[in-house]
């Protein structure tokens, strides 16, 4: 009896199981029709195999809508057959996510295959040639991303992709591109990369189509589309994983030109990605020299060359201080004054109670003497133990470096952790700060875990007066993949750095209120483009972009590169009057141009900035 039951519960699965074609499994939108379902007889020829499965391929259905490969799950019928068999199989349509990944994408796949025939062997599947068979669309990553800024708008993560399953338009955005691709065989032809490559040896590259926000380099800098003034979110860059034969991908820098890469395309670790069947070698490396900053210093006491730089957890026995040393001193030309963020306590990581940072930026200023002969003065503001974010026991914080024969901090007290400076006349009815410097706002709940601004007021040799904030906003700590099912993706501390830029921007009004034509340099990192205009917001009409004053090209406006990103999160804006008596601004690429992410001193380039600080005499010299 048990056997007669056993032959009819086959017969019926057999009869319930859907034969169908490898498109109609991946369907048309996002999640396959078919999820859930028992289905038999799919038929493809293998081009590819891993430890975990394999991925086979059809023929094209003719809708670009509709993938024609597929992952089949399950390492039990990996001897059965080859790369090149065509094959009819069995199985349950899956959509796969990782229990510990609620944000990826999901991936269409055959779980519990079975009923495997090879029907013949020996095929050859030719790749698709991206950017001739199919070109990835340049801008977009979704119709999702609602909002003025696209995939950098706020609020993010009102919808979720995988939600909506709306049908995939993949001429038009990228998500859905690469998900109509999803299991096929690609090539990817001239490859570019986009950046140094992840811990698992992965790199973002494109390949020969077109691309947005190509800088000099080589890199996708983050820029506004022209067509919409919607920031570009470079989906025509694709992410390239580990050789599937085991051979090491090479150590990518940007803009190094690579051999041909053929691979699978699917999606893994929360983005697209292309898996070479093997690893593509190196066909040229740019050149790692960078030219030092063509802003040299000026006798005139007005004009000032400001310096912004992120020394990246800087602390008294940190390696990179000779290196950061050598680029303010060689490369920024040893700035008159130079603000620094990322600056430990004395004793760096360790968790002690420590919080002065006084050795750390002496040895600093040592160093910049050393290679070039000029002594820097400096000032910081000791945070309170483990409360401004950060490396936890490294206590960082902001400070200023600054040339003494060419200005001057106006003698005052020095503020603390906690107190806040205010804007006040002094007793030659002169502005000035009540703390100087002193920090702004200290205890509003905008800076909580996060490193509080840091303002002075200054004085030329001449005797005329400006004011610098220095800033370093709280970091996109857990922000989602852009290529995930958030949409918008979600932009870690957004909402804070609104907050803190608001905070800010209260500040500099009450110094314009007090002085109109006041010469104010606020400068820092930011943690966010300023394509992101909802954080940007509170400075619109009070600060300018030194970058736009200046008129650099929008591609070549870059300080930092992550995933296929070159972006800009260190900025320097100055007041309305500075920006109307000319301005000039260089990114100094001496870290985003390195030949590996670790010959780099600091992952975030400086900048450097000729200003004009003295109202009585106009417009600089030679403008």
């Amino acid at each position: 009896m048990l056997r007669l039951a056993s032959t009819a519960f086959l017969a019926t699965f057999s009869a319930c199981a859907l034969a169908v074609s490898i498109a109609e499994i991946q369907g048309a939108s996002f999640r396959s029709p078919l999820a859930g379902k028992v289905v038999q007889d799919v038929r493809g020829v293998v081009t590819a195999k891993d430890r975990y499965g394999m991925w086979f391929q059809s023929e094209s259905s003719g809708d670009s809508r509709y993938s024609n490969g597929l992952r089949i799950y399950g390492n039990a019928i990996l001897r059965q057959v080859n790369v090149g068999d065509l094959i009819s199989i069995g199985g349950t349509v899956a959509e796969y996510r990782a229990k510990d990944n609620p944000n990826d994408l999901l991936q269409t796949q055959i779980a519990s295959p079975h009923d495997v025939r090879v029907l013949s062997s020996d095929n050859i599947v030719t790749p698709l040639i991206l950017g001739k068979d199919r070109i990835p669309p340049v801008g977009k990553l979704s119709a999702a991303d609602v909002g003025p800024d696209g995939w950098l708008s706020v609020p993010n993560n009102v919808s979720l992709l995988e939600n909506l399953n709306a049908t995939l338009q993949p001429d038009l955005y990228g998500l859905d591109f690469w998900e109509s691709l999803e299991g096929q065989l690609v090539t990817i032809p001239y490859p570019v990369a986009a950046n140094f490559p992840d811990r698992f040896g992965s790199f973002w590259a494109y390949g020969d189509w077109p691309v947005s926000g190509k800088n000099s380099r080589g890199g996708l800098t983050i820029t506004f589309s022209d067509e919409d003034n919607v920031p570009q979110a470079h989906p025509e860059a694709i992410f390239v994983g580990r050789a599937m034969d085991g051979t090491k991908n090479p150590h990518t820098s940007v803009g190094m030109t690579l051999s041909n890469i053929t691979g699978i395309v699917a999606y893994q670790y929360g983005y697209f990605y292309v898996l070479p069947l093997t690893a593509p070698r190196v066909i040229s490396v740019p050149n790692s020299e960078v030219l030092p900053s063509s802003l040299v210093a000026s006798a005139h006491p007005c004009e000032l060359n400001i310096g912004d730089y992120n020394v990246e957890n800087m602390s008294p026995r940190s390696h990179h201080i000779s290196v950061v040393a050598e680029h303010i001193a060689d490369y920024l030309k040893t700035p008159d004054v130079v603000f620094v963020q990322e600056i430990q306590d004395d004793s760096g990581p360790r968790d002690n109670g420590i919080v002065s940072a006084n050795k750390t930026l002496a040895t600093l200023v040592k160093a910049i003497q050393a290679s070039s002969g000029v002594q820097y003065e400096f000032v910081n503001i000791a945070p309170e133990n483990n409360m401004d974010g950060g490396q936890p026991g490294g206590n960082i914080r902001v400070a200023y470096l600054w040339r003494p024969e060419k200005v001057s901090l106006i003698p005052g007290l020095i503020g603390n952790a906690t107190q806040a400076t205010r804007v006040v006349f002094d007793d030659e009815e002169k502005l000035g700060l009540s703390l100087n410097p002193g920090r702004i706002d200290p205890k509003n709940s905008a800076w909580e875990e996060a490193r509080k601004p840091l303002a002075a007021a200054w004085q030329t040799i001449s005797g005329e007066r400006f004011y610098t904030v220095n800033i370093h906003f709280s970091s996109k700590r857990d922000s989602s993949s852009p290529q995930g099912d958030a949409r918008p993706p979600v932009n870690g501390g957004s909402d804070r750095r609104i907050s803190q830029a608001n905070v800010t921007a209260t500040f500099i009004k009450t110094l314009l209120a007090h002085d109109a034509n006041a010469s104010i340099v606020v400068a820092g990192d930011l943690n966010e483009f300023v394509q992101t205009r909802a954080v940007f917001a509170p400075f619109t009409g009070l600060l300018a972009d030194t970058n736009e004053a200046a008129g650099v090209v929008s591609e070549e406006r870059y300080t930092y590169v992550y995933d296929q990103h070159m972006q800009e999160i260190d900025h320097i804006f100055v007041s309305t009057r500075v920006a109307e008596r000319g301005v000039q601004v260089e990114h100094v690429h001496v870290n985003t141009w390195a030949a590996s992410s670790g010959a780099r001193a600091s992952d975030h380039d400086p900048t450097v900035a000729k200003v004009w600080v003295c109202d009585s005499e106009g417009a600089h010299s030679g403008k």
